[in-house]
């Protein structure tokens, strides 16, 4: 007799419940899709390796970045990466990339190469570009890929 008793309160506390629309139903509560930011999204993620081109080359070093809403990653400068970038309008092919005036670097032919994928202010960027020599990277004043 008690087990009926038990069985049947807990058949109407169940029924109550779902009545009462309490319990694990959350498809009937759930809240509409909101974008998570007012602003489109840019996130990048720059690479450096050894090679003559992309699809060739070792990574060897790598970053995020992203500059909205607040520039973050793992660039070691992300406030002026970001400043650089939205200087040329996310175009990676505007960016100073040959050798400061003054700067020596020899001829020798080791090549090194730099891209950038991802996203920046809502469209699909890839960027690659290929310097002689780390010297020629380390003259090239952008703070981009500089890691």
């Amino acid at each position: 007799m008690r087990k009926t008793t038990g069985a049947i309160g807990l058949g109407a506390a169940l029924a109550v419940s779902a009545v009462l629309g309490i319990g694990t139903s959350g498809a009937a509560h759930a809240a509409p899709a909101k974008p998570q930011s007012l602003y489109p999204p840019s996130a990048l993620v720059l690479t450096v390796g050894w090679g003559t081109d992309a699809a060739t080359t070792e990574v060897q070093r790598a970053v995020t970045l992203s500059c909205r809403p607040t520039p973050t990653g793992t660039h070691p400068a992300p406030a002026k990466a970001c400043a650089e970038l939205r200087s040329v309008g996310g175009v990676f092919g505007q960016l100073r990339t040959g050798a400061e005036s003054g700067r020596v670097c020899t001829k020798e032919w080791h090549p090194i190469t730099v891209t950038a994928e991802g996203i920046w202010d809502g469209r699909r960027v890839s960027y690659e570009h290929t310097f002689a020599n780390n010297c020629f990277k380390s003259a090239a004043p952008t703070m981009v890929f500089e890691f």
